[in-house]
Parts: C-alpha cells; structure tokens; sequence
C-alpha cells in the first residue's frame, strides 16, 4: 500500500508529461477559467500549490505562475520536483523558468504579491460515494491534511487578484459556505471552477 512518504512530484512524465504533450492547449478548463486566451496571459498566483500540477500546465501556456505551499513536506517535494525538471533540458527548463515557489501560509503571502488571477484549490471534501480516489490525493491528503480555512484562502485572494479569483472545486459539490456568488462556471469532466471576475 502506498504511504504519503512515496510521493513524488514529477513533471517530467507521467500524467503531467501526457497533460504537456496533448493536453489541449488554452482550450482546456483550467487555463479558460484562469483567462488565458488568444493574446492574453495573465500572471496567476497558485494559492495552494500541492502537486504543482496545475501550475506547471498554466507555466506551460506562458504564464508567470507563483505557487504557494504551506507544508514543509510538499514544499521539499514541490522543490525537488522543479529542480529534476530544470535538469530534463530546454524543453522543461523554459516552464520551470516561469514558475517561482514560495513557502508559507497564503493568507500571510498573498497580501504581498500583485497578481491578476488567484487560483485557490483546497483540499476537496471527502467524497459521498465508495469510489477510492486516486492514490497520489490520498497520500496529498495524509500530509497536508484538511484546509478548514478555505474561505479565509478565498476572502484574501479576493483582496489581492486584479482580474479574477478561480476556486477548483469537486463538479458535484455543493459550493463553498459564504462565498459570494461566483460569475461563472467552467465545467470539467469531474472538476468545475467557480470563476470570481473583480
């Protein structure tokens, strides 16, 4: 059985070499709701880093990307992983070139950067059904626990993003408590994002 000390973050292969490769470019959910378009590239701060999936992918579209990761152990993991892909060659090095890892709490950090997107993606709530997640999430889960201060995650970010605040968020979910209303969604198969245009 996998322990969270298994975990690895690679950007060189796997699921995220695949992303890379025929993901879709700027037509994909993520980089919409983040605003990335023809002829637009917003610099995006990634509020809750963990895996630094997502932040790579948008790294990879062109945009600046500040990802901040409040557990030590995925911070060691997070920088680990930048430094084996910085080594893989140019075609890597320019992504990671883009990408700038901060450790610390974000309602702490975010009030010190300037940004135009926030991307806030929590630990999702456990799901209602049987259904296992994937092994890698539940290891994540094991070492940075559950993110009781999600809202206060959102309420600084909406502080701090010049354009929009996205919020990841299971498809299904019921919406975060005490958020404004969001306006729009982009739906993914089984994630949605609640876009905040400021």
């Amino acid at each position: 059985m996998a322990k969270p000390s298994d975990l690895i973050v690679d950007f060189n292969g796997g699921a995220v070499g695949h992303r890379l490769k025929f993901g879709g470019g700027r037509g994909q959910a993520l980089p919409k709701a983040c605003g990335l378009s023809k002829g637009q590239t917003p610099r995006i701060v990634d509020a809750t880093a963990g895996l630094g999936r997502d932040s790579f992918l948008l790294a990879s579209l062109g945009a600046e990307v500040t990802l901040i990761e409040r557990s030590k152990h995925m911070h060691r993991l997070l920088e680990d992983g930048l430094a084996r892909a910085q080594d893989a060659g140019s075609a890597f090095s320019g992504i990671i070139n883009r990408m700038t890892l901060v450790y610390g709490d974000a309602r702490e950090v975010l009030p010190t950067l300037s940004t135009d997107v926030v991307l806030v993606d929590p630990m999702h709530p456990l799901r209602r059904n049987s259904a296992l997640v994937k092994i890698e999430m539940r290891q994540l889960r094991e070492i940075v626990g559950a993110d009781h201060d999600a809202n206060e995650v959102m309420q600084a970010a909406f502080k701090v993003a010049n354009k929009r605040v996205v919020l990841k968020w299971p498809l299904r979910a019921d919406s975060m408590p005490d958020l404004k209303a969001y306006s729009h969604q982009i739906l993914g198969k089984s994630t949605r994002y609640d876009v905040f245009m400021i």
